[in-house]
């Protein structure tokens, strides 16, 4: 510090002596008589030394001061990097948040697409053009779709308020009290019932899910299958059991007879191949051989009976309405009518399987409707007559 005070001493003496040699030179120009005054005038060194101690406390003021200013620079420095860094990841942070909304909307709000624009695996019947859903591969997109119009919603819907209404009529016949309804019928009621809800539930949920991935897709078409010989393995048991009330042998003969043969339906259903688009009349000619098998034991009640009696002809005829109902839904699925003949015409409406949905719903009632006068004539008889049953 002495050789900076130093310095700037030798410093100003020489600024000082710069000044005087100015101003003599300035009063030299104006009056000759004062120049040879001021030549000779000395500036007192007490005002000198007092001069140079206050420029150098100034000088050493203005050395330290950038120093102090260097520190609060770097620290401001220091500070603001600290806040851009924070900024930074705030912006990051919001930037991904924003990003999964992004995704979490585009699953939401997905486009129908045609036809040729889906997966293979997608791809069922080439006649429905247009209003296809794509892939989703979220249960709860797929779900959300239940809302939306597609090729799929009457499929959807049909069989979920089919689901719905056997499910309520579950709930009243087991409710019913046992003056009403003994525990046996209530039973064989209610099989037929959880037949018809696992029936329209799978195809519901099949429906609905399907595209949600290859995987996903084959495992509930599998579970469709299997729901349709549920259902006519269902529709037997109240059939049987009061067609053949008083003879109890033959009924359950037949009701062997007929889980036997669902079983295998069931098993043919099973294999991967089975879901196939080109397997579609293979698929309608296994269950409709499966229903047909109910000819057999309606030739027996009619042996029985007798063809031409009243209640036969009723309870009979109900039966058949049934069965046509039945073949009449397989035969349009396996034929792809309507849309055959009018390919882009019926995507969202009056396509064959929303139709063969239909006529499954009618033919479920038409069934309960049979089985229940069979069912109030059969209690209205009283006691069976005791005579050997027929096989």
């Amino acid at each position: 510090m002495s050789d900076i005070g130093e310095n700037i001493k030798m410093s100003e003496s020489v600024q000082v002596e710069t000044i005087t040699k100015t101003n003599k030179n300035a009063d030299e120009s104006s009056s000759g008589a004062k120049n040879n005054s001021l030549r000779h005038r000395k500036i007192p060194s007490a005002d000198l030394n007092n001069k140079s101690d206050e420029l150098i406390a100034e000088k050493t003021d203005l050395l330290s001061g950038p120093s102090n200013g260097n520190n609060d620079m770097a620290y401001n420095s220091t500070m603001e990097t600290n806040e851009n860094m924070d900024i930074g990841m705030m912006a990051q942070a919001e930037f991904q948040h924003v990003a999964a909304q992004a995704r979490d909307l585009g699953r939401k709000m997905w486009n129908v697409c045609n036809f040729h624009n889906l997966p293979q695996w997608l791809q069922d019947n080439d006649f429905l053009h247009t209003g296809h859903r794509p892939p989703l591969n979220s249960f709860q997109a797929c779900f959300q779709s239940i809302f939306r119009i597609h090729t799929e919603t009457g499929n959807i819907w049909t069989h979920l308020l089919g689901c719905i209404a056997f499910f309520v009529m579950t709930l009243y016949f087991a409710s019913r009290p046992e003056e009403e309804l003994s525990f046996q019928d209530k039973l064989v009621f209610i099989i037929y019932f959880i037949g018809a809800i696992t029936c329209m539930g799978f195809s519901f949920v099949f429906h609905t899910v399907h595209c949600h991935s290859e995987t996903v897709g084959k495992l509930f078409s599998k579970l469709d299958y299997c729901g349709i010989a549920i259902l006519i393995m269902g529709s037997f048991v109240p059939w049987l059991y009061y067609g053949f009330y008083c003879e109890p042998y033959s009924w359950i003969l037949y009701l062997i007879l007929v889980c036997s043969l669902g079983l295998v339906a069931m098993i043919v259903a099973l294999w991967d191949k089975f879901s196939d688009p080109g397997l579609r009349p293979l698929r309608a000619g296994v269950f409709m051989t499966f229903g047909l098998i109910g000819v057999v034991p309606a030739l027996h009640y009619g042996a029985v009976e007798g063809f031409f009696s009243n209640f036969t002809l009723i309870s009979l005829g109900w039966l058949l309405l049934m069965g046509f109902l039945y073949i009449s839904g397989a035969l349009l699925y396996a034929l792809r009518v309507p849309e055959r003949f009018f390919p882009g015409r019926c995507d969202l409406l009056f396509q064959s399987h929303q139709i063969f949905h239909v006529l499954v719903i009618l033919a479920a009632f038409v069934h309960y409707h049979g089985i229940t006068q069979m069912a109030e004539y059969r209690l209205s008889k009283g006691e069976c007559e005791v005579r050997p049953a027929v096989v």
